[in-house]
């Protein structure tokens, strides 16, 4: 099976209008995106999250995609009688093959290497290496799957640094990325906190598709003890205002790993944990730094 796949050069002021249009004629999908993209005349658009754009491209392409047995000529000629066009707007209709979209994809995302024996590693690869430790994470997941430096940074951390049979905390855990890796790369007892129930989610199963035990948590719930290591990939400003309870949460002589800030707010997160840890830069990678200290007293 194939597809048409129809692009129609149109003004703001009558995209969303064709679009309509083209639904109601059998299109299977229709988009509109700027006729110049990709191009030094493209027009960015702004808007807050959740907030409508006030206006369209000024020159916009409407896709629209059709079936392999549609009539495009007979379309367009409804179209231009519904639209009252002197003529037809600048077209092209070509046809898009049959794929394995799914396959395609996935082609697309290899294992990404942390360490020498630390792997990022889709559910559909193959470990990398024999005896290569892996953190079986799939792409597009909203919580992440450690491409940002600044998760790098901290599995990077872990992988040199955790002591074997350790405890660890994982506070901001998103996908619990970093609770997955301190457990396959020994700690005894993981737990992983984050304020997004479904954050929460899908640390859960992350876990359980590599086949780790891990505790998660929303913050009212999860418990008030101190472990070995605390782990926390937020940003400066949530950082600095959790520097109190994060401290808390380190024992004694236990180690600190913060990272999520920018190389220019170092002494900024440096001299809110002051008071508890002499915070030094572990490393740091396009523009991101990860701190790390070990809790005085």
């Amino acid at each position: 099976m194939s597809w048409i796949s129809l692009a129609l050069m149109s003004s703001s002021q009558e995209a969303e209008a064709l679009s309509d249009a083209l639904f109601e004629l059998g299109a299977l999908s229709v988009s509109i995106e700027d006729a110049h993209a990709g191009t030094d005349k493209e027009q960015p658009l702004f808007n807050e999250p959740g907030e409508a754009v006030d206006s369209l491209w000024h020159d916009s392409r409407v896709l629209a995609l059709l079936g392999e047995d549609s009539d495009v000529e007979a379309l367009l000629a409804q179209l231009q009688a519904h639209f009252d066009w002197p003529k037809l707007p600048p077209y092209e209709a070509i046809e898009v093959a049959e794929q394995d979209w799914v396959r395609l994809t996935q082609s697309q995302f290899d294992p990404i290497r942390i360490s020498d024996r630390l792997w990022i590693t889709p559910t559909w690869h193959e470990a990398p290496q024999d005896g290569s430790i892996n953190l079986w994470l799939d792409p597009g997941l909203a919580f992440g799957t450690g491409s940002h430096p600044t998760t790098r940074l901290c599995l990077e951390w872990l992988d040199r640094h955790l002591p074997v049979g350790s405890s660890v905390l994982d506070y901001g855990c998103g996908s619990g990325i970093l609770a997955l890796a301190a457990r396959k790369l020994g700690a005894a007892h993981v737990v992983g906190v984050d304020i997004d129930p479904q954050a929460i989610q899908a640390s859960h199963d992350n876990a359980s598709q590599n086949q780790v035990s891990i505790d998660f948590y929303l913050p009212d719930a999860s418990p008030n003890g101190q472990y070995d290591v605390v782990v926390a990939n937020i940003l400066t400003n949530p950082l600095r205002t959790l520097a109190p309870l994060l401290a808390g949460h380190v024992r004694s002589g236990g180690q600190l790993v913060l990272s999520g800030i920018l190389v220019e707010q170092v002494a900024l997160v440096q001299e809110a944990y002051a008071p508890w840890f002499a915070l030094q830069l572990a490393d740091q990678r396009e523009g991101w730094a990860c701190l790390s200290g070990v809790k005085q007293g």
